[in-house]
């Protein structure tokens, strides 16, 4: 079942999904697999069709037939909506009006007359904006069932000063038909309560995170207690950060049965009410669990009045450990969306997150309990960019059985493995400090880690990530080494990124004529950025090994090895001249070496990538030198063609016979200097070649 806004007037209808062998054999396709299409824009209704159905070669078909969409689908393709199909009933959270004021929470299709919340009431639903809807059982009664909506919207009047967006979860019962009376085909057991997710400060006063993004349900052994991850921005324009807190079950129903919000006293404020409540609780569903009420058009009329007028619980729910797991400020993007995967590493259970954020990047988290699982430690693994430009992720899926994560946006669509093992390089020290409990060290490189395999080999250690018990290659070395060439006054770069993004960079320096090692303190010649080290004003001094040190979760390795060598400004100059010279003369002197002109300018390109007053740019010596290379190679080409006409016309003089007896005495002649000019080639010593690192 699939809708979507039809142009400001929206329509729904049936999406038949089947495998093509299935279609062949059929004239009309079964309807193998119906799920809604949960969209917050018309445009990503075939992306969530192909994303729901994971079968080849299946084949979407939809119905002709459409009926209005009107309490499933918004106008406005920029509202943000929930959706869910229950037991073939349709529950979602929309705006149901064309200037998008009368929000409201429906459930129509099924064999039920359609439902919604109460209309035109701000202490239901204040300008809403749904994110998410749930069916989480309550007990093994299936009359029990409730289901959760995650919105947020406009605070209530009196519940803050000044206008304030808070983060809210819903509730409501899946045998609601509404009231007998009272609330007629309205929800009676609709209640609302505010999710905090804030930062405690020192002196008192928290930072708040109240404007919800996504929401992510994950599950545990206890199908009716799920863990809830959600994705949170700051509503300020001045301190922009974003938070993902995490919530439980528990903690949620602990709120939902404590007391209702009501207004009283003489500032008409917000306050716990101290009065009778009615029997059975407002919010309980009818069964026999409770009360042994068969519908709720059977509860008393005090219960559904009271239900009216009290919508709103007064505590919050607050998250786990009381703070944030995730916090993100003084960054240039902000989280949109997550998913969560339950991974099984060899020390335990470790709940990979990955987090899609405005600049289309993707945050790959795990939480690691520090002393116990009430502690946790949130440890970066990657942050991968999806989109060649920048797009914000909409959508997330995530396939457990493909190992696969599938991404949204206003661009278009895309996936990505869930582990990428072979970025965390091949050696046992690198895969152990990585910590990502997708990998192992299995003997030879980091791989894929399967719980069944059992290998003496494999190491892992994602709690502690402690090379020195899990690795004996240690003392193998894997360093990268290679020599740099400085000009003496002008500035160098010596590159060194650690494959993590954790570890901390520090650089050594050693004399080629000393074996002791000293530290480079930043200063004003040596910089020290987070991708290498910049030395500026160089001297002969400053000639010597480089060695970049890579400092993670206590363990010290040695990443990289620079030999830098300096060359003096008379040195090159001679060298310059030289070549200066050797361009200017004849073609046929260098006929006698195996060197040519291009292979012995290698400084001057080299000089003016590093010391040339007009370029600004890397890119601008690399386009300079494509120019040289591209008018060298058309001269070349102009040349052949040249040489071949002259062939040709050659040629032509050559079939009469007076021209042959004076070819063949050019031959003669020319077969003498050849001979001549190999004799002096063998006297002539071959020049030094120029360093092919340069």
């Amino acid at each position: 079942y699939v809708c979507g806004t039809g142009a400001f007037h929206p329509v729904c209808s049936y999406l038949d999904v089947g495998k093509k062998s299935e279609v062949q054999a059929h004239s009309t396709p079964p309807l193998n697999y119906l799920q809604i299409i949960r969209c917050r824009k018309s445009i990503y209704l075939v992306f969530c069709a192909c994303l729901f159905n994971y079968v080849q070669d299946s084949v979407f078909r939809l119905e002709p037939h459409v009926e209005n969409g009107r309490g499933k689908s918004p106008y406005d393709p920029k509202l943000l909506t929930a959706s869910m199909l229950i037991d073939g009933e349709l529950y979602a959270g929309t705006s149901a009006d064309f200037m998008g004021r009368d929000f409201a929470i429906f459930r129509t299709l099924g064999k039920h007359h359609p439902i919604r919340t109460e209309q035109h009431d701000s202490r239901w639903l204040n300008d809403p904006r749904f994110l998410g809807i749930h069916l989480i059982s309550e007990s093994d009664n299936p009359e029990d069932d409730k289901i959760y909506l995650f919105f947020r919207e406009n605070a209530i009047d009196g519940e803050h000063t000044g206008k304030a967006t808070h983060a809210r979860v819903g509730q409501l019962c899946k045998n609601d038909l509404g009231g007998h009376r009272s609330l007629v085909n309205k929800w009676t057991t609709f209640l609302k309560a505010r999710l905090i997710c804030s930062v405690p400060g020192n002196n008192g006063i928290d930072t708040h995170f109240d404007e919800l993004q996504d929401v992510f349900l994950m599950s545990t052994k206890d199908p009716k207690s799920p863990v809830v991850y959600a994705v949170f921005t700051t509503s300020s324009n001045i301190f922009k950060g974003s938070a993902v807190c995490m919530y439980s079950m528990t903690d949620i129903r602990r709120v939902f049965l404590g007391p209702y919000a009501h207004r009283d006293g003489p500032s008409y404020q917000w306050v716990p009410f101290q009065g009778r409540v009615p029997y059975p609780r407002p919010g309980t569903c009818p069964s026999k669990t409770f009360g042994g009420f068969d519908t709720t058009k059977d509860l008393p009329d005090e219960v559904v009045q009271f239900a009216r007028s009290h919508p709103a619980m007064f505590n919050p729910v607050y998250p786990i450990n009381n703070r944030p797991i995730i916090v993100k400020t003084d960054v240039d993007y902000q989280f949109t969306q997550i998913v969560v995967d339950k991974v099984e590493a060899e020390d335990g259970l470790y709940d990979v997150m990955f987090i899609g954020t405005d600049a289309g990047t993707i945050l790959k988290v795990v939480s690691i309990p520090r002393g116990s699982w009430h502690d946790l430690e949130e440890v970066l693994l990657e942050e991968m960019t999806v989109f060649r430009e920048p797009a914000a992720i909409t959508a997330m899926e995530l396939s457990t059985k493909q190992q696969q994560l599938y991404l949204g946006s206003d661009i278009g669509v895309s996936q990505m493995p869930l582990h990428r093992c072979e970025v965390y390089g091949k050696a046992c020290a690198e895969c152990c400090l990585a910590r990502d409990p997708y990998c192992a060290w299995d003997g030879t490189e980091c791989s894929r880690y399967f719980p069944m395999a059992k290998r003496r080999t494999r190491r892992q250690d994602i709690r502690n990530g402690d090379p020195l018990t899990q690795c004996s290659d240690l003392g193998q070395s894997t360093l990268q080494d290679k020599t740099v060439y400085g000009v003496e006054n002008s500035s160098t770069f010596l590159e060194c990124s650690p494959k993590s993004q954790r570890a901390t960079t520090y650089w050594q320096y050693q004399s080629t004529t000393d074996d002791h090692k000293q530290e480079i303190q930043s200063e004003e010649r040596f910089i020290h950025t987070e991708q290498g080290l910049l030395i500026r004003a160089l001297n002969k001094k400053d000639s010597g090994i480089y060695l970049c040190q890579a400092v993670e979760h206590g363990f010290m390795q040695t990443v990289l090895k620079v030999n830098l060598e300096v060359i003096d400004t008379e040195r090159l100059e001679d060298l310059l001249h030289r070549d200066e010279e050797a361009a200017s003369a004849p073609a046929h002197e260098f006929s006698s070496s195996r060197e040519t002109p291009n292979q012995r300018l290698w400084y001057r390109d080299f000089l003016s990538l590093v010391n040339h007053p007009t370029l600004n740019s890397v890119d601008e010596f690399c386009e300079q030198v494509w120019k040289r290379e591209r008018k060298h190679k058309r001269q070349k080409s102009h040349l052949v063609q040249k040489v071949q006409l002259h062939q040709q016309q050659q040629q032509k003089t050559a079939t009469s016979p007076r021209n042959h007896m004076h070819a063949q005495g050019l031959a003669a002649k020319w077969k003498h200097l050849q001979e001549r000019q190999k004799g002096r080639n063998r006297r002539t010593h071959e020049l030094e070649r120029a360093p092919r690192s340069v």
